[in-house]
């Protein structure tokens, strides 16, 4: 692989990257509710559902969704009304739970386990995550040269940046936390994310070319 492809790679990562989605969202949520150390298993599961996604790339995905367009829009499919479940999960929580003293914010009790569940789950399921790894993540793989070599430095770039957004939307999470406080913060806050997460779904179902 080429600096210039490699560069061009970079900018192209961190710009998807840096668009909110559903794995920014889930991990910017979790580290409001429960800060940023124990969010740190929401995003290695995120990260570990992106990477069989693009193991699965290097499989031939992309080629199998080009030849089964069925398939790709059923997957496509399944993802959006997975979003839409957590979407109204989300908006159904009212967050009446009693307002919490000022020196603590609300962290019930999920394990690690469960958070990195979470986050695999979402991430696997999140059509925009299938989009990349099956569409745009091969354009940089030149099938002409062993693909080992491209793989060893492109997944690795690729991760360095997608954790780093992933920090990032976490401390923005962590900034809102203090509004966690009070229950009619939280019944918002969980109404905003909810309103987020239909609207993903809802314009993957109406997006089926």
């Amino acid at each position: 692989m080429g600096l210039q492809a490699w560069w061009i790679f970079v900018c192209a990562t961190f710009l998807v990257s840096a668009m909110p989605g559903p794995n920014m969202l889930h991990v910017m949520n979790r580290a409001m509710h429960f800060g940023i150390g124990r969010a740190v298993f929401t995003m290695a599961g995120c990260m570990a559902g992106l990477l069989i996604l693009f193991g699965l790339s290097a499989m031939g995905m992309s080629a199998l969704l080009s030849a089964l367009p069925r398939l790709f829009n059923a997957i496509k499919i399944t993802g959006a009304l997975y979003l839409i479940y957590i979407g109204i999960k989300a908006w159904r929580d009212d967050g009446a739970q009693p307002d919490l003293p000022a020196d603590r914010i609300d962290t019930p009790g999920l394990p690690p386990f469960a958070l990195f569940r979470g986050g695999l789950l979402m991430s696997i399921s999140n059509p925009k995550a299938l989009i990349f790894a099956a569409a745009f993540f091969p354009q940089f793989i030149n099938a002409d040269a062993a693909k080992v070599p491209q793989f060893a430095i492109l997944i690795p770039t690729f991760a360095v940046i997608e954790c780093g957004w992933y920090l990032t939307y976490a401390l923005c999470g962590r900034s809102l936390s203090r509004h966690l406080r009070k229950a009619s913060w939280r019944r918002m806050l969980n109404r905003i994310t909810g309103v987020l997460f239909m609207g993903f779904g809802a314009s993957l179902l109406a997006w089926r070319s």
